[in-house]
């Protein structure tokens, strides 16, 4: 999906969420345990209950790597489900690889050639030869990790040099050296609030990766108050806060309703 359409989608239903499939059998309803495939019964139902409300979805690939091939089976099953039966919406297989550059092909065969996804979340610590393999594909994109919203991120990525640029500051800069804003977006975690204004003027064009809205506690004005641009150059993602709403037989109802309401809010915010 290149930027023309994804902008199209956003602004025609009104909605940047993106919904993130962090699907943990123990988080699940109990209920469903019973499944052939518990993980993509659960994914399936989110998916029909929220598609309406979002215009992206997230799979986190540890959630499917930790059950061995059945989570790999699961993780297949619910990419195929999203290109056959929501193929407007955009794909993210958040999976934070980056590594030498002829392993870093190889996961970019695996998640733009065999699984054909838009986009794929990529770590950048090992410099450009391990990001730009992923570049090479027509309409998909790498989301380089930029400033994230965990505890730790205060351990490197505000670190300044010499010249007191910060260490996600030369993140975005260099990457914007090696990708531009039609195949590149960073991950800014929702908690970072007002330096949303600080992003924007390294990367005023780009589009922005958000999560931690929602279970986080990231605030949606905030990220939309400092992040947002003309065409909008925001997915708000939220995982935990939709889809374990519910434990109980009305979990998918309960997911719809979250999302739903993130909807509105962002509709009032697009106008």
């Amino acid at each position: 999906m290149n930027r023309k359409e994804l902008v199209n989608q956003i602004f025609s239903k009104k909605s940047f969420l993106c919904v993130g499939l962090d699907t943990d059998t123990r988080k699940i309803p109990e209920f469903l345990l019973k499944e052939d495939d518990p993980v993509y019964a659960f994914n399936k139902a989110i998916i029909d209950a929220t598609a309406p409300y979002c215009v992206a979805y997230k799979p986190n690939l540890a959630f499917y790597e930790a059950s061995g091939v059945k989570g790999i089976a699961a993780f297949e099953r619910t990419v195929n489900y999203l290109k056959e039966n929501y193929p407007n919406h955009f794909v993210i297989a958040d999976a934070k690889r980056g590594d030498i550059g002829n392993t870093s092909a190889m996961y970019a065969r695996t998640f733009f050639e065999e699984y054909d996804l838009d986009a794929l979340t990529v770590a950048p610590y090992m410099g450009e030869d391990s990001v730009t393999p992923f570049l090479g594909y027509k309409d998909k994109w790498v989301i380089l990790l930029a400033l994230t919203s965990n505890k730790g991120s205060h351990d490197f990525q505000l670190t300044e040099d010499k010249d007191g640029e910060r260490l996600f500051e030369k993140v975005i800069r260099r990457g914007q050296e090696w990708g531009n804003d039609e195949n590149m977006m960073y991950v800014v975690g929702a908690t970072q609030g007002k330096m949303f204004e600080d992003i924007r003027r390294v990367a005023p064009n780009h589009f922005l990766l958000v999560p931690g809205v929602g279970a986080q506690g990231g605030s949606l004005q905030e990220v939309c108050k400092y992040g947002m641009i003309k065409d909008c150059g925001l997915l708000v993602n939220s995982s935990r806060g939709i889809i374990y709403a519910s434990n109980g037989k009305d979990f998918a109802e309960a997911a719809a309703e979250k999302a739903k309401d993130l909807q509105q809010q962002m509709a009032e915010v697009l106008g």
